[in-house]
C-alpha cells in the first residue's frame, strides 16, 4: 500500500515567516494548512492553499486552540461545544480559499496541544469529530496512530488515517515525547528516514527508551518547522522509494 508523506504549514504570521513551506511542497503530498487560531493569516493561507495546488498536493486543514501567542501547543480550557465551533469556524476558513482556488479540501488534521489532547480524551476527539462530520461526511479525520481521536472518528462514521511522525521520537506508551524535552526531534535526516522506514515496512517504531513498538500508519508527518526540514523530507522520501514503496496522497487531488 502506498504511504502518504504530511506537513503542517502556513504557520507564518504577517511579516513573520515560519516554516519552509516552498522547499517542502514538491516533497510531500498533503498539506495541513493552518487557520488563523495557533499561526497562518488570510494571506498566508491563500498563498499556501495556491502553492499545494500548483504541486499537486492535498489539501488539508489543521485546527488549533486560539492561541497565537503560544502557538497551540499549550492546552486551553473550552467547553466541548467551544471546541466544536472552533473547529467547524477554521475548516470552513480553510474551504473557502481552496473553493475560491478551484480545489477542495481532503483531511483534517489537529494541531499542537489540541491534537495530543484529542489522542487520550474524548472530550476533545469527540467534538472535533463532530465538528469534521457536520462539515462534510467525506473529509478524512487524520490522527495519531492507536488514538482515540479514531476511534471517535470512525463512531462518527468518518473515514480516518493513521498518522506516525518521521522526525519525532516516541515514548513507551505511543505518545510522542514532548519537545520540552531532549531527544523530542531527531537530531539529522538519516535518523527520520531510518525510523519512518522502519514504521512503514516492518510496521514498528523505536521508543526513546528503546522499547519496540508495533504500529501502523497510513500517513507520515513531517514537520516544516524541524531545522532543515527539506533535508528531512528528501531523505524520507529517498528511503520509501529505495525500498520499493508508492507515496501518495490519502485522496486523488488535480493539479492546477
Amino acid at each position: 500500500m502506498p504511504i502518504d508523506v504530511n506537513c503542517d504549514m502556513g504557520e507564518s504570521f504577517g511579516a513573520w515567516p515560519l516554516g519552509q513551506d516552498a522547499a517542502l511542497m514538491p516533497l510531500i503530498t498533503s498539506a495541513n494548512i493552518a487557520c488563523g487560531f495557533h499561526a497562518g493569516d488570510p494571506l498566508v493561507m491563500a498563498r499556501t492553499v495556491a502553492l499545494a495546488r500548483e504541486h499537486g498536493v492535498a489539501l488539508g486543514e489543521h485546527p488549533g486552540y486560539p492561541d497565537l501567542q503560544g502557538f497551540g501547543r499549550r492546552y486551553l480550557d473550552m467547553t466541548g461545544a467551544e471546541l466544536e465551533a472552533a473547529v467547524l469556524y477554521q475548516i470552513g476558513a480553510l474551504a473557502g480559499f481552496a473553493q475560491a482556488a478551484g480545489s477542495t479540501l481532503t483531511h483534517v488534521k489537529p494541531h499542537g496541544a489540541l491534537y495530543n489532547r484529542a489522542a487520550g480524551d474524548p472530550a476533545a476527539a469527540e467534538p472535533i469529530a463532530r465538528a469534521v462530520r457536520r462539515f462534510s461526511a467525506d473529509l478524512i479525520l487524520v490522527g495519531l496512530a492507536g488514538s482515540g481521536l479514531l476511534e471517535a472518528g470512525r463512531a462518527a462514521g468518518l473515514r480516518v488515517a493513521a498518522e506516525a511522525f518521521a522526525d519525532r521520537a516516541y515514548e513507551a506508551d505511543g505518545t510522542l515525547r514532548s519537545r520540552r524535552l531532549p531527544g523530542a526531534i531527531h537530531p539529522d535526516p538519516l535518523t527520520a528516514a531510518e525510523q519512518a522506514l522502519s514504521i512503514v515496512r516492518d510496521g514498528q517504531v523505536r521508543a526513546y527508551d528503546g522499547t519496540l513498538m508495533s504500529i501502523q500508519a497510513d500517513t507520515l508527518c513531517i514537520h516544516s518547522d524541524t531545522p532543515d526540514a527539506p533535508a528531512y523530507a528528501r531523505a524520507v522520501r529517498a528511503a520509501l522509494e529505495d525500498a520499493g514503496i508508492a507515496v501518495a496522497p490519502l485522496a486523488p487531488v488535480a493539479r492546477a
